[in-house]
């Protein structure tokens, strides 16, 4: 993979660099920058060497049409902050605007282009329609730096083609994250453990099955659990489950016995009447795992598993945590997700090598008040790691051999 020692002297050049700036915003506030901040150390660099840095990234889903209210204007407003500088925010991503505020530039500026995702070649699922569009794009440019993480493993406009047409690299974000992946997956420390958490097991079958070989361990929470519980014959009253997956989910309890993994499930389970609405819903009680009443639904791990996840968490070398424990958001469901994220913090200060895998389980671990150096590594990738996990070839990394 091409790095930015790569491209060159890029003093004076337009660098175009595809971020990753799809923040959750509440109306216009940005309310966890993360992503905004993992973003700086490529546009630092960059300003610092003389390029003109031109930023491209998306913001929710627009489905190609232009949305106001996921226009980027709080990110650049977020970003000049960051920066202590001001960045232009062009009104489009390749036409009139675009072209003027680039061509104003000077050696060190920084722009932010419009959401890409306005235009609805940027996802286009015509290779010749995407490329046709990532020309125009390309044409603002002398150089592409990838360094969008969580949309690596997607072949989009301003992710993928664009790395066509231009001499193409790898930014520092992009480069940390492969780094800190491969690490896990290739040659991993032992004891390897894996937490696996989230609501569906569909979303984490690819994972599951390409680490039963390779995990010493597999800790299973969040709602993907209770298609486990129901797997082993366990009364799961109204938690999610998914009935499809269970004859997969019984192959992969066998296939761990059999390959000698340890597959940690959890004994006690926090359950509700319901899922809560409101403050008024809320009245959590402890059961057992194989006792849950059929009235009622599962919302957490209990405080018997919470201590039985952190303790096999902290006996591990190499942890890798995707999907949170439970509704973390709601106070009285949050403890399972907070004992992981502990059990993380303490492995880390035992000397284990910790990633946290991007999406739910990067906002639970801020939200919840963790400190990011806590951990060995926060990926900004939710699926691009489940998929880098998976052993998938990721398309955005791909084009930068």
């Amino acid at each position: 993979m091409k790095t930015l020692k790569d491209l060159g002297d890029l003093k004076g050049k337009r660098v175009l660099v595809r971020a990753d700036f799809n923040v959750p915003l509440d109306g216009t506030t940005i309310t966890d920058d993360g992503r905004i901040k993992a973003a700086l150390p490529t546009i630092k660099t960059l300003r610092e060497e003389g390029a003109k840095v031109i930023l491209m990234a998306h913001l929710g889903r627009p489905k190609g049409k232009v949305v106001p209210e996921l226009s980027l204007a709080p990110v650049a407003a977020r970003l000049g902050e960051l920066l202590g500088i001001t960045v232009p925010l062009a009104k489009d991503t390749y036409g009139e605007d675009a072209q003027a505020k680039v061509a104003a530039m000077n050696d060190g500026d920084v722009v932010l282009l419009e959401n890409v995702r306005f235009n609805p070649e940027e996802t286009s699922k015509d290779p010749a329609e995407r490329a046709a569009y990532a020309k125009k794009i390309a044409a603002l440019g002398e150089a592409f730096v990838s360094d969008g993480f969580g949309v690596v493993h997607r072949a989009q406009g301003s992710n993928y083609d664009v790395a066509a047409d231009l001499p193409a690299a790898a930014g520092l974000l992009v480069e940390k994250e492969v780094k800190a992946l491969s690490k896990a997956t290739e040659n991993p420390e032992r004891p390897f453990t894996v937490v696996l958490g989230g609501s569906k097991v569909s979303d984490k079958l690819g994972v599951i099955e390409n680490l039963l070989d390779k995990a010493n361990r597999l800790v299973i929470g969040g709602g993907m659990v209770f298609t486990f519980l129901k797997a082993k014959g366990y009364e799961v009253g109204t938690s999610l489950l998914e009935e499809d997956q269970l004859d997969k989910v019984k192959g992969y309890i066998e296939t761990a016995e059999k390959n000698g993994v340890e597959l940690v499930l959890p004994t006690d389970i926090v359950v509700n009447p319901g899922f809560p609405k409101s403050d008024a819903d809320v009245a959590p009680e402890v059961v057992p795992a194989d006792a849950i009443p059929a009235d009622k639904m599962g919302l957490d791990i209990g405080p018997e598993s919470q201590k039985l996840f952190h303790d096999k968490i902290v006996d591990s070398k190499t942890v890798v945590w995707n999907g949170p424990m439970g509704v973390f958001e709601i106070a009285a469901f949050a403890d399972g997700t907070k004992a992981v994220a502990q059990g993380l913090v303490d492995a880390t200060k035992a000397g284990a090598f910790t990633i946290v895998g991007g999406g739910d389980s990067a906002s639970a671990v801020r939200n919840l008040g963790f400190p990011e150096d806590g951990f060995s590594h926060i990926s900004t990738g939710g699926g691009a790691s489940l998929e880098f996990l998976e052993g998938k070839e990721l398309p955005g990394l791909k084009v930068l051999e």
